[in-house]
């Protein structure tokens, strides 16, 4: 009898969900997409940009990390403003690691940092600091007092500053991640990278593009719907509604003889290109909802989950 060789000894697979935390504007999403190797989440100098939990997985030799972007932690004033808070909480359970994001640039801690930070709750599961735009310090000394401000509120796994924007710092943050990760299954083939449909990350483009050349109160009053979808191997055929709250935002949107949304749809259009690796025919609308913010029924309609009318 041939006695068994035993194989050569190798790393156990790790694997597991990290929620990425932190207050507006702290970078969040800027972060997942340098996880990710690729755009999944929209960048914008905006706060609330993000307005839901977004899903990115990083596939790494031995591990799969499944991160998930949330909205910016702030006040719930308004029902979107619910959902997101919503978004934020749901985020919270059953997560093996979290990240919690802020910006190296805010020098002084608040009351709103404080009652953000009170969001995790100690579950035994443990939180990395990242300390995001260092790129925009003029000496890593100014990282000091930062640290020692949020090691005085919460006791954090490890401290890491990072520019996710340059991606500094992304690689040692991977591997603090993975390490703390527990023994699991690949979840997910190598080639998923986001559970988002492709009719969201078309009306998140757009979004984007919206929130990139408005200002005041306009990026806050805007929603994108796809009215209509059509895919052939040749062209995909994107019909989609820019919604608005007043007509003031819908002139601004729109521009002098339309120059503004030709520009939006130009700009839109190339990303989409790029991302679905396809020609792309982009026609787009503006449409004035008054306060659709504070109505269920729209909301619902603009669900990403299924980007089509809600109850």
């Amino acid at each position: 009898m041939t006695p068994e060789i035993p194989a050569p000894h190798a790393k156990p697979f790790r694997s597991g969900v990290v929620s990425i935390l932190g207050r507006p504007n702290a970078g969040k999403s800027t972060l997942l997409n340098a996880l990710v190797g690729q755009k999944v989440s929209i960048v914008a100098d905006k706060p609330q940009t993000t307005r839901t939990a977004i899903q990115g997985v990083m596939n790494s030799r031995g591990a799969q990390v499944i991160f998930v972007d949330t909205p910016g932690i702030h006040r719930s004033d308004s029902s979107i403003n619910k959902r997101m808070m919503d978004a934020v909480r749901a985020s919270l359970d059953e997560r093996d690691l979290f990240i919690y994001v802020v910006d190296a640039t805010h020098k002084h801690f608040t009351k709103e940092d404080e009652k953000a930070l009170a969001i995790l709750r100690p579950d035994g599961s443990p939180v990395i600091l990242v300390v995001n735009k260092t790129d925009a310090l003029k000496s890593r000394a100014e990282l000091l007092p930062v640290l020692d401000e949020y090691r005085k509120h919460f006791t954090f796994a490890e401290y890491i500053p990072i520019s996710a924007l340059k991606g500094e710092g992304i690689q040692r943050l991977c591997e603090e991640v993975i390490k703390r990760l527990p023994e699991g299954p690949e979840y997910f083939p190598p080639d998923h990278v986001t559970d988002q449909p492709a009719r969201f990350l078309a009306a998140e483009l757009i979004r984007e593009k919206i929130l990139l050349t408005t200002h005041q109160e306009v990026p806050h009053s805007v929603n994108i719907l796809i009215d209509k979808w059509e895919e052939t191997p040749r062209l995909i055929k994107i019909y989609a509604t820019i919604y608005v709250e007043r007509e003031g935002q819908k002139a601004i949107i729109i521009g002098a003889k339309g120059a503004s949304l030709k520009r939006t749809g130009m700009a839109a259009r190339e990303e989409m290109e790029a991302l679905f690796d396809a020609r792309i025919y982009l026609d787009l609308h503006v449409k004035v909802e008054t306060d659709w913010r504070e109505k269920a029924a729209f909301l619902n309609t603009i669900d990403w989950r299924t980007m089509s009318p809600g109850d």
